[in-house]
């Protein structure tokens, strides 16, 4: 192996991404849980698109990591929230991972984009996104997860760019002003609405002017 592609390999010279955004690249995550309170009930997934560049510099969706959780133990599950999100706990199919392995399968492919495009670090982007940070937060604590790659506060919250673009804040809406096409049936799965967020997000960015560079 080339010892420059290593996992400890310097981070590449900071790409248009980077510089587009100071250094940070968005990541969209959305997380389905156990209620709303992110102290006291449970991580149920997660799922995490971090985004890239196509030929003509527009930002474009990357490859989407994603895991089921055990939920925590001590945390809670409001049974409400299961019928919201249709999250079956004991599904034969549910292959879920403890919180701890959950993060690090999501972690590690956010980390190597960030590595990718130069940056310093990943940034959260979200439809309500201090609940995503929230839980995303806890669950590191949680764990005492030392490796974290996403900035502890900071985020880019779609409410508000869907609501200035589109005068849209629901996701369904603003996904459908923005020209996708939106399925209720497959709503409230962390895939499904990570993803399109994503669409939602890129597609505000990339009709925005790029900012002059700095001087």
């Amino acid at each position: 192996m080339n010892e420059a592609a290593g996992p400890d390999a310097s981070p590449a010279p900071p790409s248009p991404l980077a510089r587009r955004f100071r250094g940070y690249l968005p990541v969209v995550v959305d997380v389905e849980t156990g209620g709303f309170d992110a102290t006291r009930h449970a991580l149920l997934e997660i799922a995490a698109v971090p985004l890239d560049l196509d030929a003509d510099g527009r930002l474009t969706l990357g490859e989407t990591a994603s895991a089921h959780l055990v939920p925590a133990p001590g945390m809670q599950i409001d049974p409400q929230s299961l019928e919201v999100t249709g999250i079956d706990l004991d599904h034969p199919f549910r292959f879920a991972k403890e919180e701890r392995d959950a993060l690090n399968h999501v972690f590690a492919p956010v980390r190597a984009a960030v590595k990718k495009h130069g940056c310093q670090r990943a940034i959260l982007v979200g439809h309500n996104a201090h609940f995503d940070l929230a839980f995303l937060n806890a669950a590191v604590a949680r764990c005492g997860h030392k490796r974290n790659p996403f900035h502890p506060f900071s985020v880019f919250d779609t409410v508000t760019l869907a609501g200035v673009a589109y005068g849209q804040t629901v996701l369904a809406r603003a996904v459908q002003a923005a020209g996708f096409d939106w399925n209720a049936a497959d709503a409230h799965s962390a895939v499904y609405d990570a993803e399109q967020t994503a669409r939602l997000f890129c597609t505000i960015v990339n009709a925005w002017p790029a900012p002059p560079p700095a001087p």
